[in-house]
């Protein structure tokens, strides 16, 4: 198959598909690979790599499409670009198919077949295929770099010639992929850390990498099949604020990462919550995206309210796009080797993988939302 890597066009958007080590890994299966010139330019990847490494340097996005049998991107495709694909074609990349109806239906009538990234399974076998926990590790790592930044204060306990400063006190919500990397790094970096999460399952690892943590007496059992968080009962959900309320008035800085898949990120931080924060602390959104863990969180602003800082980022890994394109292209070359042979797609329906993730074929719409 051919495949084409398109330069990114959302705007603030860095990474990209491919890297020269992941286009050798598809030439090494007879794959054929073309790349957008200036595609790796602001991942600091010239086209000269991509050239070293065998893929074929094309001027523009419309001469790939003509030509490829698979558009690979990391952001999804606009409905404009889809409906001007040719029909038949191929896309994967991160589609958010439950957020983009209007996609998957332009999809599904140009007959293309399309996978979606963000749907491949939480199994052992697509752990190295899973774009969205690289993309996490990240964004976590990323957010506490940014609560450093932000603060009024050091992070590690230091002992000065004008004394002894006492360390940061972290509270990091959510003990996700993200949430586990907040938890290192802010470790890492000298803080004491408080982590929280629904799921009881996650005690240990919070443990084992240094932080506390809180959790509620007689909680309910709120994880899924998946291993992901479930929406939680409103009376769960007032037994949270309370204790979060609590831990949240003396934490010098909070990192939020709770999301539910397909619905908004449930509000966990509360307006009142942040006024009895201590004045200089800093609030980072990691779900300012999809809704926003904190009230008072704007995605993509940094606003100050009550003498917070809250800080809501909607693209964390584009800002480290070197490490995070090289992340995603290992991923995304280990998927395409797992969905494709000597002919093509393998259309084998049984395998968990290629089910999961494709969301249309044949001018169906073959993943339906839960």
């Amino acid at each position: 198959m051919r495949f084409a890597v398109f330069d990114e066009t959302k705007d603030g958007e860095t990474r990209v598909a491919l890297v020269p080590d992941a286009v050798k890994m598809l030439l090494k299966k007879q794959h054929a690979v073309s790349v957008q010139s200036g595609a790796g330019r602001a991942a600091s990847i010239p086209d000269a790599q991509f050239a070293d490494a065998g893929a074929q340097i094309a001027a523009d996005a419309a001469g790939l499409a003509a030509v490829a049998d698979c558009l690979l991107r990391v952001r999804p495709v606009t409905t404009g670009e889809a409906a001007g694909f040719p029909e038949g074609n191929a896309v994967i990349g991160f589609l958010a198919p439950l957020r983009n109806p209007e996609l998957v239906s332009v999809l599904a009538a140009r007959r293309i077949t399309a996978f979606s990234l963000d749907a491949i399974p939480r199994i052992s076998r697509a752990q190295s295929m899973d774009t969205l926990s690289s993309m996490a590790t990240i964004a976590g790592y990323k957010a506490v770099l940014l609560a450093a930044d932000a603060l009024p204060k050091f992070l590690p306990m230091l002992t000065t010639a004008a004394g002894t400063i006492r360390p940061s006190q972290a509270l990091i919500l959510g003990a996700g992929v993200a949430g586990l990397q907040a938890i290192a790094t802010a470790r890492r970096m000298g803080a004491v850390v408080e982590a929280f999460d629904v799921r009881a399952a996650v005690k240990e690892q919070i443990q084992s990498l240094g932080a506390t943590f809180l959790e509620i007496p007689n909680q309910e059992n709120l994880e899924d099949k998946g291993g992901y968080a479930k929406q939680v009962s409103p009376e769960t959900l007032a037994k949270q604020r309370l204790l979060l309320h609590e831990r949240a008035k003396v934490a010098d800085f909070i990192i939020t990462t709770a999301q539910v898949p397909g619905k908004p990120a449930p509000r966990l931080i509360t307006r009142e919550m942040v006024a009895d924060m201590k004045p200089g602390s800093v609030i980072v959104d990691l779900a300012a995206e999809s809704g926003g863990n904190c009230e008072l969180t704007q995605a993509g602003k940094t606003v100050c309210e009550h003498g917070v800082t809250i800080i809501g980022p909607t693209n964390l890994p584009a800002r480290m796009p070197l490490d995070a394109s090289r992340m995603f292209a290992r991923n995304l070359a280990n998927f395409i080797l797992e969905i494709t042979n000597e002919k093509g797609f393998t259309m084998d329906w049984k395998n968990e993988i290629f089910a999961a993730t494709c969301v249309t074929h044949g001018g169906e719409i073959t993943r339906k939302a839960p």
